[in-house]
C-alpha cells in the first residue's frame, strides 16, 4: 500500500532516508531550510506545502551540541551540556499549525531521556505524535534505513496504539531485513537510542585500553586478546548481564577491577576506567540502600533476601548484598540477612521491607536449564517487597519493581 510521506529536514540523514522510502514506491515530499535537490523526492518551499495531505510526517532536523563538545578536541574539562532543541521546537510548532488529527507526526531526532515529554508534547496539539529515533551511521545511511537492527517506536504510555501500528505497518513495506520492533514510552525509546550509542563508546574505550596496555606492557598482540573476547558470545558479547538488577559480585569481578586500577597506575596509562566502574557499582548499591531505608520509614525491619553473592552458592566474597547492607547500616538502619546456604536462617515473622537480592532465573538463565526463583522464608503479610529483577508478583504485599517507574500503564 502506497503512503503519502513527508520529511522535514533533508540533510545528511533526512534526504537519504526520504529517498530510500521513495525508492520503495511511496510518494515522498520534503522540505529543508536550505536549497536541496532530489530526483525522487518532491522538494517543497515551505513546511505547510510539505505536510499538506501527508499520512506520516517525519521530522529529521538536528539537535546540535556546542561545537566545542564534538569530541574532536578535549572536552572532559568542560561543563556538561544538553543538546540544543530550538530547531526541533520551531519545526514542531510550524508543522503542527498545518496538520490535523488524521496525520501522524514522527520525530526521529536524538534527544535526552525525558525531553519529548517535557519539551515537545505540549507543542503538538493538532496531529498525533510518535517518537521514532533511528540507528544510522554516516556513509551507510540509505542501507541502514532499510536494514536497521531494530525500530524504536515511542508512545505516551508504551502501548502498541493505533499510531504505533500505523508506523509498523508502514515500515514493513520499506524494510529489507525484517527487523524487530520495540514499542515503549517516549522516555524508554529516548534511553534506547542514547544508551545504544554510549554502549558503543564504552566498548571502543575498553578495547582501546587493551591496545594501550599492549604498548606499555610488551609481549601482547592486542588482536589476539580482542579476537578471543569477540568470540566469547556466551556472556560478554551476548544478552547475558543485560538485565538490570543487583550489581556485579563474586570473588573475581570486583577484585579484578580493583587490581586493574593498580595496573592503570603502574603502567601510567593516564586514565582509569576501572575507578569509574567501581565507583558506579558502589553508588548504585547506595541508591538501593536509600530506597530500602525510605520504604522502612515506619521503622520496619530491612531484610536482604540472599546474602551470598548469587543464589545456590554459600560464598559471600564480593557479595553485592553485603555492600547494600553496609550502606543501609551507614544510614542508621539495621539489616537482617536471609539465606539458608550462608546459615542466615533467623527469619523475620513481622511486617518488614524485603529486598529480593537473589534471582536464580536471571543468574542462571544462560545455562538453558529451567530455574525458578524461590523464597527462602514465608514473607510476613503486608510487607513491602523490593524486587530489582522486576519479576515478583503477589497481592499480599506491596511490591516495588525497582527500575520500573512507568506512571502510565
Amino acid at each position: 500500500m502506497t503512503s503519502k510521506i513527508s520529511f522535514i529536514g533533508l540533510g545528511k540523514l533526512g534526504l537519504p532516508c526520504a529517498e530510500a522510502i521513495a525508492q520503495k514506491g511511496h510518494s515522498v515530499k520534503g522540505y529543508d531550510a536550505v536549497s536541496v535537490e532530489s530526483d525522487i523526492v518532491e522538494v517543497k518551499e515551505t513546511i505547510a506545502e510539505c505536510v499538506e495531505g501527508s499520512d506520516i510526517v517525519f521530522v529529521a532536523v538536528p539537535t546540535p551540541h556546542d561545537p566545542d563538545y564534538d569530541g574532536s578536541t578535549p572536552s572532559c574539562h568542560l561543563k556538561p551540556k544538553d543538546f540544543q532543541y530550538h530547531i526541533v521546537e520551531s519545526v514542531l510548532k510550524e508543522a503542527n499549525s498545518h496538520m490535523q488529527k488524521n496525520q501522524l507526526l514522527v520525530l526521529i531526532s536524538t534527544v535526552l531521556p525525558g525531553t519529548v515529554r517535557e519539551k515537545f508534547v505540549s507543542i503538538v496539539t493538532n496531529a498525533r505524535f510518535v517518537y521514532n529515533p533511528y540507528l544510522i551511521a554516516m556513509g551507510s545511511v540509505a542501507w541502514d534505513m532499510v536494514n536497521p537492527e531494530m525500530v524504536m517506536i515511542g508512545t505516551e504510555d508504551g502501548s502498541e496504539t493505533g499510531d504505533a501500528k500505523q508506523l509498523v505497518d508502514f515500515y514493513k513495506t520499506v524494510m529489507e531485513n525484517d527487523p524487530r520492533y520495540v514499542v515503549g514510552t517516549w522516555d524508554e525509546c529516548e534511553c534506547i537510542k542514547v544508551f545504544y550509542n554510549t554502549f558503543i563508546s564504552a566498548k571502543v574505550g575498553l578495547v582501546n585500553m587493551i591496545q594501550d596496555v599492549a604498548e606499555l606492557q610488551g609481549n601482547i598482540n592486542v588482536d589476539v586478546v580482542t579476537d578471543a573476547l569477540a568470540r566469547s558470545t556466551k556472556r560478554i558479547m551476548g544478552p547475558q548481564y543485560m538485565t538490570a538488577g543487583m550489581g556485579d559480585g563474586g570473588a573475581c569481578h570486583p577484585r579484578d577491577n580493583i587490581a586493574l586500577r593498580y595496573m592503570a597506575q603502574d603502567l601510567d596509562l593516564g586514565y582509569d576506567l576501572f575507578e569509574s566502574i567501581m565507583q558506579a557499582r558502589e553508588i548504585q548499591a547506595k541508591n538501593i540502600a536509600k530506597k530500602l531505608v525510605e520504604l522502612s520509614s515506619n521503622n520496619l525491619p530491612i531484610v536482604i533476601h540472599g546474602k551470598a553473592y548469587k543464589p545456590k552458592v554459600p560464598y559471600i566474597n564480593g557479595s553485592y548484598s553485603l555492600l547494600i547492607g553496609h550502606y543501609v547500616e551507614q544510614m542508621g538502619a539495621a539489616v537482617i540477612y536471609a539465606d539458608p546456604l550462608t546459615g542466615d536462617t533467623d527469619y523475620p515473622t513481622e511486617k518488614c521491607v524485603v529486598l529480593l537480592a537473589h534471582s536464580a532465573s536471571t543468574t542462571y538463565g544462560y545455562t538453558g536449564d529451567s530455574q525458578e526463583d524461590e523464597l527462602y522464608f514465608e514473607i510476613p503479610k503486608d510487607s513491602i517487597v523490593v524486587d530489582p529483577w522486576r519479576k515478583f508478583k503477589n497481592k499480599d504485599y506491596k511490591v516495588v519493581h525497582y527500575g520500573n517507574t512507568r506512571k502510565l500503564n
